[in-house]
């Protein structure tokens, strides 16, 4: 088996003394010329893949490293750590064990607030992916269940991972679907994988996660959206986060770090198949699932800029993490440090993510069909080798699998939703609209 995945199977409790003792400070090389520079990563949260999985595999960190050791004679040397979560991340850098991490917006401030309390800041210095509806949060039932809306978990028992951007969007739909989350569900703490498991076995009613577990467990037939996270409407991403110490000491290694970045990103926006290919042969997830997130329509859009929406969103979080006691307070604004990425990648910047479209990945083939309407991708899909289609939520937006999406005949359109309930509420709104199994939607498009 190779090291990284057995590393990924060791129970986390294994995790942290090996990554204890093979982690170390760039800030203090035994002799003046040689640097290493660990870095923390979330190999199967996919959209922080210009961050960790895809550039690790692309190698321009240590290009980028190797031009500057060529000007001023210090041999740069990388450590990548791989973990399921950003909470081991931030333990490891407050224990300056771990210099640069990559973490989802609610760790990202635990991350901040336990750097303070342990005298080992941190900065938040870019952005890996994003949604600015929510969509890469979804909650998720077994197939088969009889739950059907967030009000129908009242009294059941949900798995999310505490402190993670899933359990914040969990928090906030319960509450506006009048629902007590301290109160009137038995919320469990488990890891993705965990969560996974015990969603299968029946012990977890409802599993609400991160990119990519729920897509992961729908292409698998594992699992039913529940709920879309993009029905909040608030932003969520991920980021990069650096220990103070470390930027100020060692600048030119956080420059490289952000210039790989940004080279990583273009290769992703370049060429989305061959980067979903790229991170699926890493990690091991189906390159169909990593395209849903990560591909030309993905739910994931990827930009390193500090967005003001996406830091607006995250002073939105802290109330949600101080009312848990995951944190007391943090000062939002002095985390936020935009001026390396400006010094290291000065005018770079993207534009928003416009409405996405149908998407259809044929086999056999390295590049992708985009279509106008959810209808014309049904004419497409017929007699088509498919590999994997892609429509998104005729509401929020949010990018789902063709056939685990819910569709509606409205007359002669086709609308599809990534949940059963979505498209119970617009069946409801829109007489002579029905739902439509995928395989009749299939046959019946004209």
């Amino acid at each position: 088996m190779h090291a990284r995945r057995l590393a990924l199977a060791l129970p986390l409790a294994l995790l942290l003394p090996l990554a204890t003792a093979c982690g170390g400070g760039a800030d203090d090389p035994a002799d003046g010329k040689t640097v290493t520079v660990t870095v923390g990563y979330q190999s199967k949260t996919i959209n922080t893949v210009t961050a960790g999985t895809l550039l690790r595999s692309l190698g321009y960190f240590e290009e980028e490293l190797a031009a500057r050791g060529g000007k001023n004679g210090v041999t740069y040397r990388v450590v990548w750590q791989d973990y399921a979560t950003g909470a081991p991340i931030t333990a490891q850098m407050t224990a300056g064990k771990i210099d640069i991490g990559s973490m989802g917006d609610f760790p990202l401030l635990i991350n901040a607030a336990r750097g303070k309390q342990l005298k080992e800041p941190t900065r938040l210095v870019a952005v890996t992916g994003y949604n600015l509806r929510g969509g890469l949060n979804t909650v998720v039932t077994a197939p088969g269940s009889p739950l059907r809306t967030l009000k129908d978990l009242k009294g059941r028992k949900v798995s999310t991972s505490v402190g993670s951007a899933a359990d914040g969007t969990l928090v906030r739909a319960l509450r506006r679907a009048g629902i007590d989350p301290a109160k009137d569900v038995d919320k469990v703490n488990q890891q993705p994988s965990v969560g996974a498991s015990a969603l299968a076995a029946g012990t977890a009613d409802a599993l609400s996660q991160f990119v990519a577990w729920p897509g992961l467990l729908a292409f698998q037939g594992r699992a039913t959206a529940l709920y879309d996270g993009a029905e909040l409407n608030l932003p969520t991403f991920h980021g990069v986060t650096v220990r103070e110490r470390f930027a100020e000491r060692r600048p030119e290694v956080l420059d490289a770090f952000l210039r790989a970045q940004r080279r990583a990103t273009d290769e992703l926006r370049r060429r989305p198949v061959a980067s979903a290919e790229s991170v699926a042969k890493e990690t091991g997830l189906p390159a169909e699932v990593v395209y849903l997130y990560n591909g030309a329509q993905g739910i994931a859009t990827f930009d390193p800029a500090l967005r003001p929406e996406l830091v607006a969103a995250l002073k939105e979080d802290v109330p949600v993490l101080a009312e848990a006691g995951l944190v007391k307070d943090v000062d939002v604004d002095a985390f936020v440090d935009a001026a390396p990425l400006r010094r290291a990648v000065p005018g770079a910047s993207y534009p928003k993510a416009g409405a996405a479209r149908s998407e259809l990945w044929l086999k056999g083939q390295e590049s992708t069909r985009t279509f106008d309407s959810p209808g014309a991708l049904l004419k497409a899909v017929k007699g088509a080798a498919v590999r994997a289609a892609y429509v998104p939520d005729a509401v929020t937006g949010t990018l789902w699998f063709a056939d685990r999406a819910v569709w509606v005949q409205d007359g002669g359109q086709w609308r599809a939703f990534v949940t059963r309930e979505g498209a119970e509420r617009y069946v409801t709104g829109h007489a002579g609209s029905r739902i439509v199994g995928y395989a009749d939607a299939v046959g019946l498009a004209s």
